[in-house]
Order: C-alpha cells, then structure tokens, then sequence
C-alpha cells in the first residue's frame, strides 16, 4: 500500500485547532503528532486528522458521521482508541474544537508517560 504525503491543509486545520494547548509537537513516521504528558492526542495522517478519544467519544464520533472510522495506518491494522477524521468535517471549525478538546482532555487524564532508560549497549 502506498502512503499519501500529509495534507498542507490538514496540517493547517489541527494546528489552528491547537492554538493555547498546553501541549508538545514532534513528528511520527514523518507526521506532525502532538502529545501531553507524553500521551499522544492528535495527528495528521495522509488526507485525515487523528484523534484520541474515550470508548464513549469515539461511538458518539463515528455516530455524526460515516466517513469517521477506526484508524488503521496499516489495513487491518486499527490504532486502539484512535478515529480518523475527514477534512470536511474538520474543516467545520466549532465542531472540530470541540472534539480536539475532549481528545486532548482524554490524553491528560491518562497517566503520564515515563522515558524508559536506554538499554547500554555491550
């Protein structure tokens, strides 16, 4: 399966979305991924935004719309707790906040991620 280049435009609407987060960038398999606590929460995949949300968000989510699906960067293969967000229902700026809002809030109520030690080598 061949991989689409991230959207400019996808790219644009999560980073509008993410203005006054408290939260860290850094790429993911050449993505922009943003983390709290070093909980990833958001993301932008090929042509759609990555959410991550409660088992209860995530129904209520995929309810709105039937283009909002289970995330699978690799066919048969979904992220656990991940949706897939089309642009245009990202595109709807006050919804769209709204969903960033409860995946970041998510995200922030998981317990923080520890850095595992490096293993020496030798």
């Amino acid at each position: 399966m061949k991989w689409k280049k991230v959207s400019p435009a996808m790219c644009d609407i999560l980073e509008d979305a993410l203005k006054g987060y408290d939260c860290q960038k850094r790429p993911m398999f050449g993505t922009p991924a943003h983390f709290v606590n070093g909980n990833m929460f958001s993301g932008a995949w090929q042509d759609v935004i990555i959410l991550r949300l409660s088992a209860a968000d995530r129904d209520e989510i995929m309810g709105v719309s039937d283009e909002i699906v289970p995330f699978e960067p690799m066919e048969g293969r979904p992220m656990r707790e991940y949706v897939a967000v089309p642009e245009p229902f990202a595109s709807d700026k006050r919804e769209f906040a709204k969903w960033v809002a409860r995946s970041y809030e998510f995200a922030r109520s998981l317990p923080p991620k520890v850095k595992k030690e490096k293993k020496k080598k030798g």
